[in-house]
């Protein structure tokens, strides 16, 4: 790929696992990079996608578009994602797209059209491909071998554990594929709107609208 044609990185901070991808404009894998966060989103995303660029002798400049899951997932995470896709987006003066973490992840997966993650300490969020998430209380969830079930270790059959990992190690070229497809069509977001989908509300948001999400601040304090 020449530095001339651009390139797309893609950034994923919704789960425990940390995912970077870099990508053509066309949406085709340059590298990928995926691992235990250790809920240390904060320290690690950045150096991550430092290493990357200096693995594959990428420059910031050439960078035509970020790509970033949306969610759900959990608060502290879809902060740190959301916020460095739209730092990046805003420096470099190059469009964002944001996509459903869940709706990558079944793409990702092959088969599988029902996904598992974590709300809160004892809910489930059941994510039905093409549908709406939807909270169900953990008690009552019956995940099958066939689902992907992510960060829900002790809680689900361990094939539908392996399913979900596995969809994790191929999040990154999904994102790339979704959201290449979306900036070519010129479908990029407003960066001021672009807000992510919480597994459970934020402390002190219980009582705002499930779907409002929260944006930036213009307040300077």
């Amino acid at each position: 790929m020449s530095a001339a044609a651009g390139w797309l990185l893609a950034i994923d901070t919704a789960t425990n696992t940390i995912v970077v991808a870099a990508g053509t404009a066309a949406g085709q894998v340059i590298a990928t990079d995926a691992f235990e966060g250790r809920y240390r989103h904060s320290q690690e995303l950045v150096p991550a996608v430092a290493r990357l660029l200096a693995a594959e002798g990428l420059q910031l400049h050439d960078l035509a578009g970020v790509i970033v899951g949306t969610g759900p997932g959990a608060f502290t995470g879809l902060r740190v994602g959301l916020a460095t896709a739209k730092t990046l987006a805003h420096e470099l003066r190059v469009p964002v797209a944001g996509i459903p973490s869940s709706e990558a992840l079944l793409a990702a997966a092959a088969g599988p059209s029902l996904l598992w993650l974590p709300s809160g300490p004892r809910g489930l969020l059941r994510v039905e491909r093409g549908g709406a998430p939807q909270v169900v209380s953990g008690d009552g969830a019956e995940i099958a071998d066939s689902d992907l079930a992510v960060d829900l270790e002790g809680r689900a059959p361990s094939t539908a554990l392996e399913r979900g990992r596995e969809a994790l190690a191929a999040l990154g070229p999904a994102l790339l594929r979704l959201g290449a497809a979306r900036l070519a069509a010129g479908d990029a977001d407003d960066p001021e709107l672009l807000v992510p989908a919480y597994g459970v509300q934020p402390r002190g948001a219980q009582g705002l609208p499930a779907d409002g999400g929260v944006a930036w601040s213009r307040d300077p304090r």
